[in-house]
């Protein structure tokens, strides 16, 4: 197998430990998780191409569908409140 498929079983095993912790503690290694995606999903895209890395790309989205929607919404609501502001 090649390192970028190597390191992403392990992030999916590093998230997988992470969402048995308690909500309070999720955060710190959720975070580094969410750094970690992009820069592992483009060696995924360099190694092996587009498919391989939209199923990379689906699963971290599904592992992180909740907090990406929260700051989704936040940031919509946040550009909505400066157009009102204009």
């Amino acid at each position: 197998m090649s390192p970028p498929l190597v390191l992403s079983c392990v992030w999916v095993l590093a998230a997988t430990g992470t969402a048995l912790l308690p909500m309070r503690a999720q955060i710190i290694p959720g975070l580094a998780l969410l750094v970690a995606a992009p820069p592992l999903l483009w060696a995924i895209a360099a190694s092996h191409g587009l498919l391989p890395t939209l199923a990379a790309l689906f699963a971290v989205l599904s592992m992180f569908r909740r907090p990406l929607f929260f700051a989704t919404s936040r940031l919509m609501r946040a550009a909505a409140a400066r157009e009102d502001d204009r």
